[in-house]
């Protein structure tokens, strides 16, 4: 399968379409793994003998391993094939799967999201280079959109059908249930993905050189602000929704469920709008999702009002993702790997701060005291992008 080869016109290259759809699979399966314990806190907590709070840090202590595997898997990989070094970040999460759906107790649980942080974080780091190796240049944002598509699948079902399945069957039954279709997935890049041959090693110099770069960092920065907002709000949005809108298991499953649907109206709409500069987009996430949460601590106590929040929120935050990669392949082309590393790096660190903070205002303060934080960073992050110009690469 070519990877973007020429034809024989040697006029237009074609794309691997089809690796493109197995890593979507794969985006699935890594966001449907690293957040399934968002819908089952309540009672993931119960079984392990935890407080919501600790159980909550399932989430960052991934978040902890993604950011230094994102940082190390480019220099370790050295000049080995992608492909199999993506293979291997699919095992791995196989492997964690399991760990977590027999964890005996809490150390072993944590053992499991840690080996899926490595997998999160080496898979994520090279993402965005590969698409780009896949896919001519004008088609990666397409590329990005549809890869993403795979974020909005997981938003949809994973959260509602966790709950639903975990309050039937027990939340273990859930992570059981997602092993053979990453065993699929396996399958399938093993099938799918052409060989991906990297002739230059990594240096870490390279990431030290982008940092130099003021728009390239004000534009990291800027994205942390807007996940760290995203997820000091849903880690632990289940809570809320059981104590505010008093939400049951049925309703809190619907719930989800209309946040999750809603994510393929982001993917549909950033893969059609998204063209050109990103520069006036770039703070939209932060706008639209800091307020949903805002409108949630006034408004959250009815059902209706949660849902039209949700939907909005969900929409939002699968085009947070192609927004802010589409980004970095504009203004960070010369060096994707490493700019994926450092992207992935700062948003695992957003994700694992989020849980942490949200987490410890959860059980020192209150649900509503861990939404005021995420308001609170999200203005921050609106602030510093500003009208997004600051951010863009020169001319």
């Amino acid at each position: 399968m070519a990877i973007a080869a020429v034809s024989e016109e040697g006029t237009k290259p074609t794309a691997a379409w089809g690796a493109v759809l197995s890593m979507a699979l794969c985006v699935a399966m890594l966001i449907t793994s690293e957040f399934m314990p968002v819908s089952l806190l309540t009672p993931m907590a119960e079984g392990l003998r935890a407080t919501e709070g600790q159980t909550g840090q399932a989430i960052s202590i991934s978040g902890l391993f993604a950011v230094a595997a994102s940082m190390a898997i480019t220099t370790a990989a050295g000049t080995l094939n992608r492909k199999w070094v993506l293979i291997a970040m699919a095992a791995f999460m196989l492997v964690s799967l399991i760990l977590v759906a027999a964890a005996p107790n809490f150390t072993v649980l944590m053992l499991g999201r840690a080996l899926l942080g490595i997998c999160i974080g080496g898979f994520w780091a090279l993402a965005t280079a590969v698409i780009m190796r896949l896919v001519p240049q004008s088609d990666v944002p397409r590329a990005l959109a549809l890869m993403y598509g795979g974020q909005a699948i997981a938003a949809a079902f994973a959260a509602p059908v966790g709950s639903y399945l975990g309050g039937l069957f027990g939340w273990r039954a859930v992570f059981w249930a997602l092993t053979p279709i990453v065993a699929v997935n396996l399958v399938w890049h093993l099938i799918a993905l052409p060989s991906l041959p990297t002739r230059q090693r990594q240096d870490v110099r390279t990431m030290f050189g982008l940092l130099k770069r003021p728009y390239f960092l004000r534009g990291l920065v800027a994205s942390m602000l807007s996940w760290g907002s995203a997820f000091t709000m849903f880690t632990y949005l289940r809570p809320f929704l059981e104590q505010v809108t008093g939400a049951d298991v049925t309703t809190l499953s619907i719930l989800l469920l209309v946040l999750g649907c809603a994510g393929f109206v982001g993917t549909w709409a950033s893969s059609r709008f998204l063209h050109g500069s990103v520069a006036s987009l770039l703070k939209l996430p932060a706008l639209l999702m800091g307020g949903c949460t805002a409108g949630l601590l006034l408004l959250g106590g009815s059902v209706a009002a949660a849902g039209l929040f949700l939907a909005i929120w969900g929409a939002t935050n699968t085009a947070m993702s192609v927004i802010w990669m589409t980004w970095m392949s504009q203004n960070a082309n010369d060096a994707p790997e490493a700019a994926g590393s450092l992207m992935v790096a700062a948003i695992q660190t957003s994700i694992l701060f989020g849980a942490v903070v949200g987490g410890l205002l959860l059980d020192g303060l209150s649900i509503t005291a861990t939404f005021i934080g995420s308001v609170v960073v999200a203005a921050i992050g609106i602030a510093l992008i500003g009208n997004g110009n600051r951010l863009l690469k020169p001319e």
